[in-house]
């Protein structure tokens, strides 16, 4: 088959304005160098300026200071021990902790233990069972870490959404991508309890997560903190059980 492929016999027409033509190629390639630099500063600086926003929000935070347990409206006392434990419920906005997650969104009821040792000799909360006994007296244990992972973060949220700069390299930032077990494990750091011994007259305090997700409003009306097996660390002396039983914030005898 014949080539559709042919030379015109027609001689092309001078070329002019040649030298014009390339000056102006070269300042408009110029331009865009310029261009792409100014955009990839642009996109470092904000890159930079999101790294100083993580950094600032990753830093620590610190709980107000624990009262004597005796001082909070829902508590209990063992005179002969000499020790009292009280509940702080964080079931408010103004009483949650201030952590990095949104525990109680989520279902996850923070409830802060104070426990102050007034004897002269060291408790252990080393194998302390610290529950949450619902109204239907349903028995809810502390949460874990690994259950506040599972309970708080769906797939989406674990792994972030992919967007470009537009730019003329594209660079795809993650966004909305949340660090689980770091935050987590943050939150507990700076609220959880920074030792499981109570000195001779001091109080150690701490916050612990209920899974509440299903039980009925206000999870807190008639609800109860049991806490078993707190012990004095040399003589391995079981206390008796203590019951404290909880209400809402706002109910007449939990005001703070």
């Amino acid at each position: 088959m014949p080539s559709r492929s042919y030379r015109s016999s027609k001689a092309s027409p001078p070329q002019t304005g040649y030298p014009e033509a390339l000056a102006s190629g070269l300042m408009a390639r110029r331009e865009i160098g310029f261009s792409r630099w100014g955009m990839l500063s642009f996109a470092a600086a904000l890159m930079l300026l999101l790294a100083a926003a993580s950094a600032y929000a990753d830093k620590p935070r610190k709980p107000k200071p624990a009262l004597p347990a005796q001082q909070y409206p829902l508590h209990e006392t063992h005179a002969a021990e000499h020790v009292t434990i009280a509940a702080e419920p964080g079931d408010t906005k103004e009483t949650a902790p201030d952590t990095r997650l949104d525990y109680r969104g989520h279902g996850f009821l923070p409830i802060r233990v104070i426990v102050t040792n007034d004897s002269d000799f060291a408790l252990t909360l080393d194998d302390a069972r610290i529950h949450f006994i619902a109204a239907d007296n349903t028995v809810v244990p502390a949460a874990t870490d690994d259950e506040l992972q599972r309970g708080l973060f769906t797939i989406k949220s674990a792994t972030g959404t992919k967007h470009t700069l537009p730019l003329p390299i594209p660079i795809p930032i993650t966004t909305g991508k949340v660090n689980v077990d770091k935050k987590i494990l943050a939150d507990d750091e700076d609220f959880g309890f920074k030792t499981t011994t109570v000195a001779p007259h001091t109080t150690v305090a701490g916050y612990l997560f209920y899974d509440t997700n299903g039980f009925d409003e206000p999870v807190l009306a008639h609800a109860t903190l049991e806490l078993r097996k707190v012990r004095f660390a040399a003589t391995n002396k079981q206390l008796d059980s203590f019951e404290i039983p909880l209400s809402p914030t706002d109910a007449p005898n939990s005001k703070h």
